[in-house]
């Protein structure tokens, strides 16, 4: 048996042919978890089954109530596409979509995808789903809250690993978590950012960490990069672009 220790895992989604609980038992098991944590990943290893996008549902709704920011990717963009409903009005949430998601959540709320238009058009669909923000994930990313839009062209590499969109959705949790400790006050700061900010913030430090780690890693392994590779440089690429030579001793707590 291989044991992971950087992972720590509640098993308590189960498909529907392995299910030993109902949906509803699921989401509440999983509901008791969330006062501990600080930001909730939705989507990547999910898959389309039907009881875990019920308990998916469940869970960001159950999320809401407990106000924890959203990162949302891959199948739980499958999720959002049938019932946007479950996510639409919810300032704290954070929708990552690749080309094809992005133009299936745009039929889905009846914007017409226009190519010649692409830098609007993560700006309309932000403001379909009533201000939650979306990262247009492409050749260059379009952030959006849908008041404005930030690009980001950062240099990546030459190859796109499977699992770099993980990457990203990860990082992107990670900014937020940070910024719910910001606003939180656990170190002193100036508290000139505003939490309406945080998720563009944070979905732009995420989108140019991203790249600056595929630039990085394709430097290193060229057409053999995977994407742990990229893991690998995430510290680096971090200090590179955002780390601050010398950090005062409230820096160090975190």
């Amino acid at each position: 048996m291989i044991i992971d220790v950087d992972l720590m895992v509640h098993p308590y989604l189960r498909r529907s042919d392995d299910a030993d609980m109902t949906s509803e038992e699921v989401i509440n098991n999983v509901a008791k978890l969330l006062p501990r944590l600080h930001v909730i990943v939705v989507g990547p290893g999910l898959s389309r089954d039907k009881m875990m996008l019920e308990c998916a549902k469940g869970i960001i709704a159950k999320a809401k109530e407990k106000d924890l920011p959203l990162v949302i990717d891959a199948d739980g963009l499958y999720l959002i596409q049938n019932h946007p409903e479950i996510i639409k009005g919810y300032p704290k949430a954070i929708l990552t979509p690749n080309v094809a998601e992005f133009k299936r959540l745009c039929e889905e709320m009846e914007i017409n995808f226009e190519d010649n238009h692409k830098d609007k058009m993560a700006g309309l669909l932000s403001q379909a789903f009533d201000g939650v923000t979306i990262v247009q994930k492409g050749q260059y990313d379009l952030i959006s809250n849908g008041n404005e839009v930030f690009k980001v062209d950062t240099e990546g590499g030459l190859k796109r690993c499977g699992g770099q969109g993980d990457i990203l959705t990860g990082l992107i949790a990670t900014f937020m978590a940070w910024g719910s400790a910001y606003h939180n006050k656990l170190w002193q700061h100036d508290n000139l950012i505003s939490p309406s900010e945080v998720p563009m913030l944070a979905s732009y430090a995420a989108c140019t960490i991203t790249r600056e780690c595929s630039r990085s890693a394709f430097k290193k392994f060229g057409r053999s990069v995977q994407t742990s590779d990229m893991i690998n440089e995430i510290g680096s690429s971090f200090q590179k672009l955002y780390e601050r030579s010398e950090l005062s001793e409230n820096d160090n707590k975190l």
